[in-house]
């Protein structure tokens, strides 16, 4: 009997996990060796095997998808990664490359572009839109994001942090969220001021607002 490919999900929805374990079982060459709702619970299990590729969204129980991937890669390379998230690709993809996946699919995609997604990442090779190839084009001959100062800048915690920002959540809160010291948010939201060119706190807030309102999940 032919070997299956084996697939992790990770994602904090037990429907959206239940939807791809559903669709993942219609091929006989694939199968589902784990679901995990957050980090810790997709550690645990790959601390005790290997699957062949974790299926992971950005937004976990108590975690981020991207300090998931970072340590999936860190950890156990062997594990191809594909992220399925609600998140705005043209923000959010090429941040997943760098952490190590080696493809990004916006959760409104077809069944079939799923299968196709783990098919390509499987095979080692990466799987974007055609629109982030081109911005990822664009990024590697002029070495910048087009237009002026952009989140595009900021780094993966901070703009976690400008993200929470933008969800209405105090420097207090965001650092009882990220577990780090008041302190470190301030340093943080300091940073951010100074890459997008914001004058003051209120300017923060307002631009993290804006952001949040344009960019919020579905």
């Amino acid at each position: 009997m032919p070997t299956k490919t084996k697939i992790l999900l990770v994602d904090d929805h037990p429907l959206v996990r239940e939807g791809l374990a559903n669709l993942i079982r219609q091929h006989p060459d694939l199968e589902v060796w784990g679901e995990a709702g957050g980090e810790a619970q997709a550690l645990q299990l790959l601390a005790g095997g290997r699957p062949d590729l974790a299926v992971v969204d950005l937004s976990l129980e108590n975690g981020s998808g991207l300090d998931l991937i970072k340590s999936i890669k860190a950890l156990y390379p062997s594990v191809a990664m594909l992220v399925l998230s609600m998140h705005d690709e043209s923000l959010y993809a090429e941040r997943a490359l760098r952490a190590g996946a080696r493809g990004y699919l916006m959760k409104r995609e077809a069944a079939q572009k799923v299968i196709q997604g783990i098919r390509t990442v499987l095979a080692g090779q990466l799987f974007v839109s055609e629109r982030i190839a081109a911005q990822m084009a664009e990024r590697f001959v002029t070495g910048r994001p087009a237009g002026g100062p952009t989140v595009e800048l900021l780094s993966d915690r901070e703009l976690e942090v400008f993200q929470l920002l933008g969800q209405g959540q105090s420097t207090r809160q965001i650092a009882d969220h990220l577990h780090m010291g008041f302190k470190t948010v301030q340093a943080y939201c300091a940073r951010i001021k100074e890459k997008l060119q914001l004058a003051n706190a209120t300017e923060l807030l307002r631009s993290a607002m804006q952001w949040a309102e344009r960019h919020g999940e579905e």
